[in-house]
């Protein structure tokens, strides 16, 4: 898996100073997106021990207040297993002290389902991990800039314990 950048105080991409990592790889194309250099999936750093680490211990200060996931699409096949490791390894370490955000442009309840498009040997680990997904694609026509931690109408934020312990999509209030 690559990476396209690392950003710490991330104020954009989930409540509080955030770590936030964007993934290199994605299918979906968006129009409109807003980096679509990370499209490719050779874009960008190779993602190792040494990234994963220095990831981990970004969180450590109180300030921080958790990780955001984005891209690129971390819910590509060829980036599910490195993040589903990173996600418990940040659970292993932090607890529920830090949250976990992820953005994709997949829908959780079609493509993150077993059969969905999207849905690997690893992908229920991930989701077991995340707090908040961001999910659905970037819809240029349903762009609304008004909409907190997310782009276009279309898009949900969804509770992940609560989705996944009822079965189905569970808005994250705050956010609807």
């Amino acid at each position: 898996m690559n990476y396209s950048v690392i950003k710490e105080y991330d104020i954009a991409n989930g409540p509080g100073c955030r770590t936030t990592l964007f993934v290199s790889g994605c299918r979906n194309h968006c129009e409109g997106c807003f980096q679509p250099e990370t499209w490719n999936f050779s874009y960008g750093k190779p993602y190792d021990s040494s990234t994963q680490q220095y990831l981990l211990d970004s969180l450590e200060p109180d300030y921080v207040a958790g990780l955001t996931l984005l891209g690129g699409d971390p819910f590509e096949e060829e980036n599910q297993e490195a993040l589903a490791s990173l996600l418990e390894q940040v659970r292993e370490r932090y607890g529920t002290k830090k949250d976990i955000w992820a953005y994709t442009g997949y829908v959780w309840d079609q493509d993150l389902v077993p059969g969905g498009r999207r849905y690997t040997d690893v992908t229920d680990r991930m989701l077991a991990c995340i707090d908040v997904l961001v999910d659905g694609p970037f819809v240029l026509a349903k762009k609304n800039i008004m909409l907190h931690f997310r782009g276009s109408s279309n898009q949900r934020v969804l509770d992940m314990p609560r989705s996944l312990a009822c079965g189905e999509a569970v808005w994250k209030e705050q956010y609807r």
